[in-house]
């Protein structure tokens, strides 16, 4: 075990923030923290991260080696990026620089006792420091900021000139390198792409400390949690099992609930009906008195709709559109005067459901925009009959900031009675003053509740959503891809949200500096076709209009060319490893130690190696990418 956290309470201005919470963290855990926003999620993590103090209670920690990666980390540093990750290894570097001196002084070295001194020192230095895997610090290193997406960066960049969202994913960097027993994440995904949010899954499956964290991300939950921890009302209950299970064990113990809770009410009503019927009459008062003191020991069941206090989404529509519903022809993607795709073609049928995925800046954003006449007109874009978009924008330039949300839904004329606005907009749990707040004063995902409320009373045939899940919590988006999933009509979407890229679409779009590439399924069919082969794969169509995905024989001798030299490197690496094992053993010797020119030569040999070994790491890696 790591840690017992036993009954803590944790409280703001006389407020009970967390409360009677009880958790054991052993060895090998992988707990995924949840609960909606403002529950005491990171409250909680600053606690066990001894960051946060906590007014009862107590937490035993059997392991001192905690490493905690804040939501919004400060790193304000001069030091350069590659300066940053080596400082994890400050011990091991000084002791290999301690070994370089002491094979300087033992080739000088004439004294046969002080060579035998700093014999054993070295033999003792080389054991610890092979002990502790130095020999793989550089490739360490360069596995990690490769995976978390820095291999396109100077390593001697200095750490203050990354963006925010640069730094947050190099302080998860040196967090990694640390490897430290118990790990702690508050959002780790915020600032990753598909690529690296798939390198760090897989990292962290195999990584040999336990872990908590806090992730709206429910894709990645899935991938890396055994159990989850919900919060709610203060409380923390766990539940065995990834996010998706979770899932279905709080939807199926709510059913269970409500079904107690409506049998209860009925039952509640009944014995108070007979109290109130039988109070009066002297013949039945006892048993009245009897059945009204059964009922204040009754203990009440909570109304399971208040646990499920969330949004009610549907996206209604009056008519069907053409089934040819829209087609692109050489449409060309520029940010400002940078070209970002330089032909695209592009069609939707009624009824499709398309998801548009690719790298960061690809021009996702800016095609919704340009197919929607909101960004640079060129190419040809014609859309079909009968047609009536909704349109969910991430950058809610759409809304008037200075207008209350009550205006905001009145001004679009698609209601004309307030009570109306006001049952809408109720039903995404904007109620009460909310109504009246400015738009500008919105939350974030107050703005994404605002603009469905406006999507749901538009009725649109045809759903356009650029990033819907950002800022909702993770009920709200259960919520949400049940409404597009039982959807009728078209959409086309763009989201990083993997979890409802696989329960959605029914085609992933990958937009590339190429053009679009087509992939009949979801997000894990797309990852199945691609993962191996991204810049590989190319689309033919065939007479039924299924997707098709060959490989020429140049590609395939290709794969075969590498796969012989990834092979080849191992078998080098091994060689090198043996030889390094063997060089060591005989500087250690007597017999080399009392030869000074022999010990100078070994000692030069060694260095060589090592310096070979990192190349063949670093060339293993580039081969594997």
């Amino acid at each position: 075990m790591l840690l017992e956290a036993r009954n803590l309470l944790k409280t703001y201005s006389g407020e009970i923030i967390l409360s009677e919470i009880n958790l054991k963290i052993e060895n090998s855990d992988r707990i995924g923290l949840i609960g909606i926003n403002g529950c005491g999620k990171t409250t909680l993590l600053n606690i066990l991260a001894g960051e946060l103090s906590y007014d009862e209670g107590e937490i035993n920690y059997h392991s001192k080696n905690i490493g905690y990666l804040k939501q919004n980390p400060v790193f304000d540093t001069d030091k350069t990026i590659i300066q940053e990750m080596q400082s994890v290894f400050k011990e091991l570097l000084d002791i290999e620089n301690e070994l370089k001196e002491l094979c300087k002084e033992i080739s000088f070295t004439t004294d046969e006792n002080e060579l035998f001194l700093l014999n054993n020192k070295y033999s003792r230095l080389q054991t610890y420091f092979e002990a502790k895997d130095g020999y793989n610090i550089g490739v360490k290193i360069n596995t990690v900021l490769n995976g978390m997406g820095f291999s396109d960066k100077d390593y001697n960049m200095q750490v203050n000139k990354l963006s925010g969202g640069e730094k947050t994913r190099l302080a998860l960097c040196k967090l990694l390198l640390k490897e430290p027993e118990l790990l702690i994440l508050d959002e780790p995904t915020n600032h990753l792409d598909f690529k690296t949010l798939k390198w760090l899954e897989d990292y962290l499956a195999s990584y040999k400390g336990a872990i908590l964290m806090v992730s709206h991300d429910r894709y990645f939950l899935d991938k890396t949690v055994t159990s989850v921890c919900e919060i709610y009302k203060g409380k923390l209950k766990r539940y065995q099992g990834n996010y998706t299970q979770f899932a279905e064990i709080k939807k199926n113990m709510l059913t269970f609930l409500t079904k107690e809770y409506e049998k209860q009410q009925n039952e509640i009503q009944s014995l108070q009906e007979y109290i109130d019927k039988n109070r009066a009459r002297a013949s039945t008062a006892k048993s009245a008195k009897s059945r009204e003191k059964a009922l204040e020991r009754l203990e009440v069941i909570e109304n399971p709709k208040e646990y499920l206090k969330t949004i009610s989404l549907s996206f209604p529509f009056d008519f069907d559109p053409s089934f040819e519903l829209l087609e692109v022809e050489d449409l060309r993607l520029t940010a400002g005067e940078n070209l970002l795709v330089e032909k695209v073609d592009f069609s939707v049928k009624r009824g499709d459901k398309i998801a548009i995925v690719g790298a960061n800046g690809i021009g996702k954003t800016t095609f919704l925009k340009a197919i929607t006449g909101r960004g640079t007109q060129n190419g040809k874009i014609k859309w079909g009959r009968n047609l009536k978009t909704a349109y969910f924008e991430q950058e809610n330039t759409l809304l008037d900031d200075n207008n209350t949300v009550l205006r905001e839904v009145m001004d679009t004329g698609l209601v004309t009675v307030e009570a109306d606005a006001r049952n809408a907009l109720a039903r995404l749990l904007l109620t009460g003053e909310d109504v009246f707040k400015r738009v500008g004063m919105l939350s974030g995902g107050e703005k994404a509740k605002l603009k469905f409320t406006l999507m749901v009373l538009k009725r649109g045939n045809v759903l356009i959503l650029d990033e819907p899940t950002n800022h909702l919590d993770l009920s709200s988006k259960e919520i949400l891809d049940e409404a597009l999933k039982e959807f009728k009509g078209t959409i086309i979407m763009v989201s990083h949200d993997r979890y409802l890229l696989n329960k959605v679409p029914t085609k992933i779009a990958e937009l590339t500096k190429d053009g679009f590439n087509i992939y009949d399924g979801n997000y894990d069919y797309y990852l199945e076709k691609r993962v191996d082969k991204p810049k590989e794969v190319t689309l033919k169509q065939e007479p039924e209009e299924k997707n098709v995905y060959y490989r020429s024989k140049k590609d395939r001798a290709n794969e075969v060319r590498i796969k012989k030299m990834i092979a080849k490197t191992e078998d080098e690496i091994a060689e090198i490893e043996d030889a390094i094992e063997i060089l060591t053993k005989e500087i250690s010797s007597g017999e080399i130690a009392s030869d000074y020119e022999l010990l100078t030569q070994k000692c030069s040999e060694l260095e060589e190696l090592k310096a070979k070994l990192n190349e063949k790491y670093t060339l293993w890696e580039e081969l594997n990418m």
